[in-house]
């Protein structure tokens, strides 16, 4: 999802086709939890979401999980039984970390958070090195913001289930729901103090994208995620910046989102050209990002190991192609696609067809990206400083 409450979020289907890059890491509990769905731009394809699992494959070649995940509901179904649930016990088999299935209340509403809005408490969160999960934003007038939650608390426990060392999608699957005014019970911690707190989620909405001008007229772009019309919103922050202002495109904490909204807020500062490249299946494909981006004004991309997915792609890019010096410390690696199918149930399974790549061929599953200059404490200091020293792109 990308906004609060997000890490792990179900992915979005679309009427049609859709291809999801499943950023089963979105770290934000308000606005989006879960894992938002990233799709290609072109009319995120390229297969159909709500197709019946394809039977006509070769005898002699292996089972797709899909199919295998298809059938066992169906059985299920037959005997009474969940067929989610046994759905569930074919991907779990299958060895693909990032494989989920979804219940169609869950598909529904991470398809309203990519809208920017979300069912939750209105905290984002992430997963510090020693694995502990720490809140990294609190949305103002939410739950957990009126409950006194501060950015920096320690996350131990929701509803009596321990947290720590747990994947971040799992802390946010605990945080949403698919209805408001439903309650959830957090442990937190703050130093020493460490306390209980019963909230009700609520329905909210995000702005996924923030604009700041900073000290010698830069301007600081945040993105939250990368829900409907947040590419946009990068372009026309960029359009609308002091004439030769740098710009500080802050993508920590964003766990996804939708690749097309990736791909068109790149193309803000690149004058069209490669974003990324992907298989489904074998089969190659590209992400170009649109011709007449703004390539003079100087640019600092800012990220975390929080930086996801999307948000992952759209830095690879701009590294690879020059385009911004990239700080912060290593992003997420979550780099793979996912496709969607829906089961007889009308749940929906989701297993990995492919991996992405940036524009020089690195892949981004697994490995992350290296910026160019590793900060930890005080990188947005560090990062305003590096853009204060940056001319115009050569």
């Amino acid at each position: 999802m990308s906004g609060p409450e997000w890490l792990a979020e179900p992915r979005r289907i679309r009427r049609g086709a859709a291809l999801t890059l499943v950023f089963a890491s979105v770290l934000a509990t308000g606005a989006a939890t879960g894992s938002w769905s990233e799709e290609p731009p072109e009319g995120r394809n390229p297969a159909p979401s709500t197709r019946s699992v394809a039977s006509s494959r070769d005898s002699d070649r292996e089972r797709d999980p899909a199919e295998e995940a298809a059938d066992a509901a169906a059985e299920a179904m037959a005997d009474g039984k969940s067929g989610k649930k046994a759905a569930e016990d074919v991907v779990s088999r299958s060895g693909d970390r990032w494989a989920s299935v979804y219940s169609q209340g869950e598909y529904r509403e991470f398809e309203q958070s990519l809208d920017g809005a979300y069912t939750g408490v209105g905290l984002w969160a992430r997963r510090a090195a020693d694995g502990r999960i720490e809140v990294s934003r609190v949305q103002r007038g939410g739950p957990a913001d009126r409950a006194g939650i501060r950015e920096g608390d320690k996350l131990t426990a929701i509803d009596g289930k321990k947290v720590t060392g747990r994947p971040v999608t799992d802390v946010v699957a605990l945080l949403r729901g698919d209805r408001e005014n439903t309650p959830v019970t957090l442990g937190l911690k703050r130093g020493t103090r460490a306390w209980t707190e019963t909230l009700r989620r609520a329905r909210l909405s995000t702005d996924s994208v923030t604009v700041t001008r900073l000290r010698g007229g830069a301007v600081m772009i945040k993105v939250a995620a990368f829900t409907k019309g947040s590419g946009k919103a990068v372009r026309e922050a960029v359009r609308r910046a002091p004439r030769g202002a740098g710009v500080l495109l802050d993508l920590r904490g964003n766990s996804g989102g939708l690749v097309s909204e990736a791909t068109t807020a790149s193309s803000a500062i690149l004058d069209g050209g490669l974003v990324a490249t992907y298989d489904v299946r074998g089969r190659q494909r590209a992400l170009h990002a649109k011709q007449g981006g703004d390539t003079e004004r100087p640019v600092v991309a800012l990220v975390d190991g929080g930086t996801m997915s999307a948000a992952e792609l759209l830095t690879g890019a701009l590294q690879d192609r020059g385009r911004a010096v990239v700080v912060g410390t290593r992003t997420f690696g979550k780099g793979s696609v996912q496709m969607p199918s829906k089961l007889p149930d009308g749940s929906v399974a989701e297993l990995t067809v492919g991996h992405y790549r940036t524009p020089s061929g690195k892949a981004v599953d697994g490995r992350g990206i290296t910026p160019d200059l590793e900060v930890e404490d005080g990188a947005q200091e560090r990062a305003e400083t590096v853009l204060s020293g940056l001319g115009p792109p050569s």
